[in-house]
């Protein structure tokens, strides 16, 4: 008799475990899912925006090198001072590229480990 009650309530705690097992599971899977969306959505935002930008950026310095080489008398001129700054501006952020990474991954660390 205490042997058949023993037997029962193994079998209840192993359909338990599977239960809970099974639920966490899923659980793990909608919470990866959500993260990765989270990710990708931004991701891609910030690659639309950023575009658009870069676009913007574009235009406005062949203006601004026609306009510098308008009042030196020259265009090249022009052209080539933008030029050097964008190339200096490359250059800073490649000197800086480690603390540039610092607040990257803070950003995407909150989304991470995001525990709701």
């Amino acid at each position: 008799m205490a042997f058949d009650q023993f037997k029962e309530t193994i079998v209840e705690a192993d359909t338990d475990a599977r239960s809970y097992l099974k639920y966490s599971e899923s659980y793990l899977e909608l919470k990866v899912f959500k993260i990765l969306m989270r990710l990708v959505t931004i991701f891609f935002q910030t690659a639309l925006v950023g575009s658009m930008l870069l676009l913007a950026l574009f235009v406005m310095s062949i203006a601004v090198s026609y306009a510098l080489g308008q009042v030196l008398g020259n265009t090249w001129y022009g052209f080539a001072i933008v030029s050097a700054f964008f190339m200096l501006l490359a250059l800073l952020m490649y000197a800086l590229r480690k603390k540039i990474n610092k607040p990257i991954i803070s950003f995407f660390s909150i989304y991470y480990f995001d525990r709701s």
